[in-house]
């Protein structure tokens, strides 16, 4: 009963905090702006920031061995998800329109503006090595291949007229160029974060992610409207594969692993299974919207599992305990 309250107390921060955003968006507070704003802010300066003070405090060369390790096991997990998905798509006959949303919705997940405020809200700053594992392996899935098969699903054109091109700069955004720069300085053994001015810069900067995130996030849904959500087929098959089905592969990957004498901390198992089960990509309806897809379903998807999580999480971290 501890961990569940503990972890229901850790899940009010963050919705609180959400609750805020969502009234202050309502009562007129922030112009339509404001989130794009907020997000642009967030992904190209304060999280690059964060990632960097994270990695060259948190992590040690040493420790490059390890990390790239979770890396392996957290890319096996998501292969596995996108043949499950791609399975459902086939035995539910998800519509096109559909197909590519739902794949997404199923396999990648939010984890800059409710996977980080929640990690930290859950497990501290000492997780962010472990979070920053989940991030790299979902940034490569969602950019790299979520968003052809959101592209390729465009019911407006012919298949054969298809043809889509890597966007690196999504692939490679700037979190991820923090998270290289820094293993750069940790190879090199550069002691930037010695330099005081410059370490208390980057970590008040950084410290914005968290409550900058779960603004923008209520934002979204007073924008999206709670009142637009729908528990069709489609919505709820796609909900168990993101709260279900996702994290369940997650713990099996882990278990497997430990089986053939991989080594996962119990922070690191827990980070990586509460990554796995967070809310469906907050960017999918643009990404529908880009592709002449089904917006309608893409944005009831997002908000549904953005206010269920609230649910989800407490449930699973008191699960998790005896895994």
């Amino acid at each position: 009963m501890a961990v569940l309250w503990n972890s229901i107390q850790s899940v009010l921060v963050v919705v609180l905090i959400m609750v805020l955003g969502f009234i202050l968006r309502r009562t007129g507070w922030f112009a339509d702006s404001f989130a794009g704003n907020i997000s642009k802010f967030i992904k190209n300066i304060a999280l690059p920031a964060s990632i960097f003070v994270s990695v060259l405090s948190r992590l040690t060369r040493d420790q490059l061995g390890s990390f790239s390790g979770y890396l392996a096991y957290a890319f096996i997990a998501v292969i596995i998800g996108y043949l499950i998905a791609f399975a459902l798509v086939r035995i539910m006959k998800i519509r096109p329109g559909r197909k590519g949303i739902f794949i997404n919705a199923v396999v990648n997940a939010n984890t800059i503006f409710i996977g980080l405020p929640l990690n930290i809200a859950l497990f501290g700053e000492k997780s962010m090595t472990y979070f920053l594992v989940y991030y790299i392996v979902n940034t490569v899935s969602t950019w790299a291949f979520g968003v052809f098969l959101i592209s390729n699903d465009d019911p407006t054109k012919p298949k054969e007229k298809t043809h889509n091109k890597i966007d690196w700069k999504k692939v490679i955004p700037m979190p991820l160029v923090g998270f290289i720069v820094a293993l750069v300085f940790l190879l090199l053994n550069i002691p930037i974060l010695k330099i005081t001015f410059v370490n208390s810069t980057l970590t008040y900067v950084g410290n914005l992610v968290t409550p900058l995130s779960l603004i923008y996030i209520g934002i979204v849904l007073a924008d999206a409207g709670l009142g637009s959500i729908k528990f069709d087929r489609d919505t709820v098959v796609a909900l168990i594969g993101r709260f279900v089905l996702s994290p369940i592969v997650m713990i099996a990957v882990i278990m497997v692993a430990g089986n053939v004498g991989a080594s996962f901390p119990t922070m690191a198992s827990q980070t990586l299974i509460v990554q796995s089960a967070t809310p469906m990509l907050a960017v999918l309806p643009i990404l529908a919207n880009e592709a002449h897809g089904d917006v309608e379903y893409a944005t009831n998807v997002v908000t549904t599992s953005t206010v269920l999580f609230i649910i989800v999480v407490p449930i699973l971290m008191t699960l998790i305990q005896f895994i």
